[in-house]
């Protein structure tokens, strides 16, 4: 992996149908937020080769918007990244990394991507302000983009925002 792409889902429902968190859907805006993101990504020339989701049903309607943009990648559905921690993230796509080569994209849930970005920020030598900003505001459709080199360490290479906007 040369490139780790760490994308929270899209604004989801309060409740679910079943009353289960696992089963909340997508909000319409975070269709519409996950599905420009990605179109966002892509014109950026930053499209994954292999694409981990959580199985949670926000996270794959994530992709279900997301995944026009990204034509040519693989996608696995990872039962461990629903309710992991940042380290667990990490772990999956470190092991996931070992099989592909180019860009990994990880859709997932906070707090452990908003963590993970924080701590490849840290770890990378990131600026205490871009390290601050991560730490504020990690809202849903974000996604934090790592260069990886050769020995596995991150280097920064952006972070994007869905536009604020209320509905």
């Amino acid at each position: 992996m040369d490139r780790l792409i760490l994308f929270r889902h899209g604004k989801a429902e309060r409740d679910s149908v079943s009353g289960v968190d696992f089963d909340r859907p997508l909000a319409p805006r975070g269709a519409r937020d996950a599905a420009a993101m990605a179109r966002n990504l892509a014109d950026l020339g930053l499209a994954p080769n292999l694409v981990l989701v959580s199985p949670a049903a926000r996270t794959r309607e994530t992709w279900a918007a997301a995944e026009a943009a990204f034509p040519g990648a693989e996608v696995r559905f990872e039962p461990a990244l629903y309710n992991a921690e940042a380290g667990g993230v990490r772990h999956a796509a470190e092991r996931a990394a070992r099989a592909t080569a180019g860009a990994l994209m990880v859709i997932g849930h906070n707090p452990a991507l908003q963590d993970l970005a924080v701590a490849l920020l840290r770890e990378g030598g990131s600026s205490p302000e871009l390290v601050a900003q991560a730490e504020r505001r990690f809202p849903t459709s974000a996604v934090a983009v790592f260069l990886i080199d050769a020995c596995g360490r991150p280097a920064f290479d952006g972070l994007l925002t869905p536009p604020r906007n209320g509905d």
